[in-house]
């Protein structure tokens, strides 16, 4: 499951509907129209999978009787998909056998209504269903949030990395991506307390919040590490970024120390375009480089390029 937004609760949820019969998506589209929802439409087996991997709806409420497939191999194939795995099925189906249900159920589906279905019952199972989906979404969403700071935590920028670095090298955009570090965060806890550690991590993910664009992707990668990923960021506007945040926390004052600064070493990793490199060069490097920033002074920023992938000449 994919969590990708802060904001669940802001997006409308969209419920695929799945059935041969235009008449079945007519009377739908009709009742449900006072939901909080967007129906989308498929008319069979293949229509269904394609939408469910591309749209990735909340819910699919999904016939059995169809001409190219049934419903139980279509739920079957859904459930087989690591990108539909998730996504909640409710059965409509004119059979009403208790094998049928047995079986629905057994293949994963959540809730089963027997045609001709009462449109109030069936309004109240959506909800149901799309409630459920709000909170599974929520929990997801939580595990991926780092506790103390608010960013994204290290499961989430693994993710979020292996997707950036992936759709680079697909599209032959520019990406970077920048690590930092506290320089000398020991000696805050030792001096002021973990409190002030505390407190000190807690303003660099407000300064981070702050400064980065809505694309970038701010995490606390582990400790006083922190990482952001930058699609469609080339390093020489990579630096502009991650300059500004340097700038901003070494002029902070802290009420718990305003004597002593806190300053960040920062290593920026990035490439204008496509490059053949997996996620774990990506970090290797920009590790190396936040290092290379620390052993010359700290407070301060180290950048280097990838190399850019060879292109290849479009056929005649």
């Amino acid at each position: 499951m994919k969590v990708d937004e802060f904001q669940i609760e802001d997006a409308t949820p969209v419920v695929l509907v799945v059935d041969d019969s235009a008449d079945v998506h007519r009377l739908l589209k009709a009742r449900l129209k006072t939901e909080d929802l967007e129906l989308i439409h498929a008319l069979n087996g293949a229509e269904c999978l394609a939408a469910a991997k591309q749209q990735h709806p909340a819910i699919i409420l999904l016939d059995l009787d169809m001409p190219d497939a049934d419903g139980f191999q279509v739920l079957r194939a859904l459930k087989d998909a690591p990108e539909t795995l998730d996504i909640p099925v409710i059965i409509l189906s004119g059979m009403s056998s208790p094998q049928d249900k047995v079986t629905a159920y057994d293949l994963g589906a959540v809730d089963y209504v027997t045609k001709p279905f009462d449109l109030t019952e069936l309004r109240l199972r959506v909800r149901s269903a799309l409630k459920m989906h709000k909170l599974i979404l929520m929990l997801a969403q939580r595990a991926q949030i780092d506790g103390l700071t608010g960013l994204w935590n290290r499961r989430h920028f693994d993710s979020r990395l292996r997707d950036a670095v992936a759709d680079a090298f697909r599209h032959d955009r520019p990406l970077s991506l920048a690590m930092l570090d506290i320089d000398n965060f020991k000696s805050v806890n030792d001096s002021f307390g973990h409190p002030a550690g505390d407190q000190v991590l807690i303003e660099i993910g407000k300064v981070l919040k702050r400064e980065c664009r809505t694309a970038d992707i701010a995490c606390r990668f582990g400790g006083d590490e922190f990482t952001i990923i930058m699609p469609g960021t080339s390093p020489s506007d990579a630096t502009v970024l991650c300059e500004r945040f340097r700038q901003s926390l070494a002029q902070t004052v802290w009420p718990k120390h305003p004597e002593r600064p806190v300053t960040a070493s920062i290593g920026i990793c990035g490439a204008d375009g496509a490059v053949d490199a997996a996620p774990e060069q990506w970090i290797e490097l920009t590790d190396k480089n936040l290092y290379a920033a620390k052993a010359a002074g700290r407070d301060r920023m180290i950048v280097s390029h990838m190399s850019d992938r060879p292109r290849l000449s479009k056929a005649g």
